[in-house]
């Protein structure tokens, strides 16, 4: 039996690319990670956020189509310590009573080249809501894709550390964010 191998070669390369262009609709939570660092005193602390939902459209072939929706539960947050986890729950950090949940709502995904990406939106905490943007990297694994990204975000944007807290001295302004998300392709 004799192959065409310019034609299997062509099948398989149109089937690899079809594969590839699947859209992922969804984050495996319980596979991902959201977390921050911050500078206290001078010393970085890590923490992250134990609970958090996720809304996704995301074809990497068409990347100006994408939306993403993250919901955040702040009294989920474990930044060390029982101690520093009641303090940043209170009035003066998150007020979890007030603001139980943080939002972050895209306006757009660009291509970097790669699989590199930039996503743009909005973050609602406390009440306040700022424009963001995050660069990230989009590793697809057949119907898991590895998404990998971290932004700085400003704690004062959001009113997050007031009075006595206000002070960048003791607590720096700058939080890196960092994401490592597991997406499942749509079915």
């Amino acid at each position: 039996m004799k192959h065409n191998i310019p034609a299997v070669l062509l099948g398989s390369l149109a089937l690899a690319s079809l594969a590839q262009a699947a859209e992922f609709t969804s984050i495996q939570a319980d596979k991902s990670t959201l977390g921050f660092v911050y500078t206290q005193m001078g010393v970085p602390v890590d923490g992250h956020f134990k609970k958090f939902a996720a809304l996704l459209s995301f074809d990497p072939a068409k990347p100006a189509s994408a939306r993403a929706v993250f919901d955040l539960d702040l009294a989920s947050i474990d930044a060390g310590s029982q101690e520093a986890n009641d303090e940043v729950a209170g009035k003066a950090w998150f007020n979890t009573k007030a603001f139980p949940r943080a939002k972050f709502e895209s306006t757009g995904v660009k291509a970097l080249g790669g699989n590199r990406y930039e996503v743009s939106g909005k973050m609602s905490i406390k009440g306040r809501t700022q424009t963001v943007s995050a660069p990230f990297t989009f590793n697809p694994q057949g119907n898991v894709a590895v998404v990998d990204g971290a932004f700085v975000l400003k704690r004062a944007d959001f009113a997050i550390g007031e009075g006595t807290w206000a002070d960048f001295g003791t607590v720096a302004n700058e939080i890196q964010i960092k994401f490592h998300f597991l997406a499942n392709a749509g079915k």
